[in-house]
């Protein structure tokens, strides 16, 4: 049963996306949204963290990257952008999902 983690803040304003990272299992899948897409991003401290949990996708949203001037090429490696469509997509092929605030 694959849970859809969804993280919204900046993961260097508060401990949300590492503590996602740390509960996330197998098959798991992490979205970035909003201020957390800033961990997406390659060249940061979380750099390390990101790359650890293998076994979870890790996906960032493509119009939020866009927002803050992250290019998809600054993407650590493995990360995935998707598009609002690629949200619902992710959404409805898992069986839940928890917003982590």
């Amino acid at each position: 049963m694959a849970t859809l983690h969804t993280v919204n803040k900046s993961p260097f304003a508060n401990q949300s996306l590492l503590s996602c990272l740390a509960h996330a299992k197998d098959g798991d899948t992490v979205l970035m949204i909003e201020d957390a897409v800033y961990g997406a991003a390659s060249g940061t401290g979380l750099a390390d963290a990101m790359a650890a949990r293998s076994g979870v996708n890790l996906a960032a949203l493509g119009p939020d990257l866009a927002a803050r001037g992250i290019a998809t090429e600054r993407l650590l490696a493995g990360i995935k952008a998707v598009d609002y469509a690629g949200f619902v997509e992710l959404a409805a092929s898992h069986d839940r999902a928890q917003a982590w605030l």
